[in-house]
């Protein structure tokens, strides 16, 4: 069955953006027809460059919009936007990524039945409801359990955080894994001047990079000089800056704009991402399918990708644990190439893009057979 699918999401970068790319051109393969709606307020050249890749071969279209990360008043001709899509593209299914993605797929009123389907990534999944921010947007998304929905996680861990921060999914739920290709398991080589550590991600607080800067300053102190590669873009990336010169690593520690995640780990011999939260991220995915040596935290979803290796995660926010970490592999590069090897053959069996975008394209399917009861249980059995 062919079927036409849109897929809505805000800001064209990071893993969000990577898994929707791979996914329209999964569904494109396999014969739907495949269009986007995205922010035009956000990007950068190297988006622009995929999205001219990918126009030609979309045949329900490429539209961009201004949509913003706050509620906002351009938020009302945003969703009507979208359900003038739906109704001239004769849509089969509206897919929304991310918090805004997923609000405009379920607040569009197409006056037919349209399969609505939200992949929640990180959201108003990294939200609390011990600020009023975090309270406001939680119960928007409890309002829209209204809408019954296919629920796509890309870990088990979201989908259970789904459930304890909004509550059950109205519809189908399904956890179906990020993937990553075949041609992403060759091995990456560092450059000459590689630095000893390299960060590739967003400049949130998020991330922590501030906890990775603070280690190095620790390591530093302990008179070990350690070098660094952060490499990305966001709000956070003057504070950084700062901290860094407040330490005095301007030496050590070098900012770079973001780049293809291959041409970045090439930038470091030792990937590290600090995060303090995350859901499945694909920078984990890609550096473990390089085999390239990771350290990493044991937050969201990346046990999931870990498995039994998952004791050599560490806590999130513990610059000492992150500085000790960083000491071991550099000292003991043969533990982590080992390590790093193990990690890759674990990537290689379990986190395939093939079986993600087959995963999606079934549970459209089955959700619009109506095949598929509401299901949490799906989420405890993972």
């Amino acid at each position: 069955m062919s079927l036409n699918i849109l897929h809505v999401f805000r800001a064209p970068i990071g893993g969000l953006f990577r898994h929707v790319v791979d996914l329209v051109r999964g569904q494109i393969d396999r014969g739907h027809r495949v269009g986007i709606i995205a922010d035009s307020l956000t990007g950068d050249a190297r988006a622009d460059g995929i999205f001219a890749e990918l126009t030609p071969q979309l045949a329900l279209g490429l539209s961009r919009i201004p949509m913003r990360r706050q509620l906002d008043p351009l938020d009302a001709p945003a969703i009507f936007h979208v359900t003038q899509r739906i109704r001239q593209t004769g849509a089969d299914v509206i897919h929304g990524h991310g918090a805004k993605g997923g609000a405009y797929a379920r607040l569009a009123t197409p006056g037919r039945r349209v399969l609505r389907a939200y992949t929640p990534h990180g959201g108003s999944l990294l939200l609390n409801h011990d600020n009023m921010s975090g309270r406001m947007y939680l119960a928007l998304e409890r309002l829209l359990l209204a809408r019954r929905s296919l629920y796509l996680f890309e870990s088990a861990y979201s989908g259970r955080i789904f459930r304890d921060k909004i509550g059950t999914p109205n519809g189908s739920v399904r956890v179906i894994h990020n993937g990553v290709s075949q041609s992403e398991f060759a091995p990456v080589t560092p450059v000459p001047d590689a630095t000893d550590l390299v960060f590739i991600g967003e400049f949130r607080p998020v991330k922590g990079i501030d906890i990775l800067i603070d280690a190095l300053a620790r390591l530093h102190d302990s008179g070990r000089t350690v070098t660094a590669t952060l490499i990305g873009s966001g709000p956070e990336k003057a504070s950084l800056e700062a901290q860094v010169k407040r330490l005095e690593l301007q030496n050590s520690i070098r900012f770079l704009p973001a780049m293809p995640a291959r041409k970045a780990l090439a930038l470091g011999r030792i990937m590290v991402i600090p995060s303090r939260a995350e859901s499945l991220p694909y920078v984990v995915l890609e550096a473990a399918a390089a085999g390239h040596p990771l350290i990493t935290t044991n937050v969201g979803g990346i046990p999931e990708i870990y498995g039994p290796l998952s004791a050599n995660l560490i806590p999130a926010g513990d610059t000492q644990e992150l500085a000790d970490a960083i000491a071991r592999r550099i000292d003991e590069p043969a533990q982590a190439a080992s390590l790093a090897a193990e990690l890759r053959q674990r990537v290689s069996a379990a986190f395939s893009v093939d079986t993600m975008v087959d995963g999606v394209i079934a549970a459209y399917v089955d959700a619009m057979a109506d095949a598929i009861p509401v299901r949490n249980a799906v989420l405890a059995a993972e």
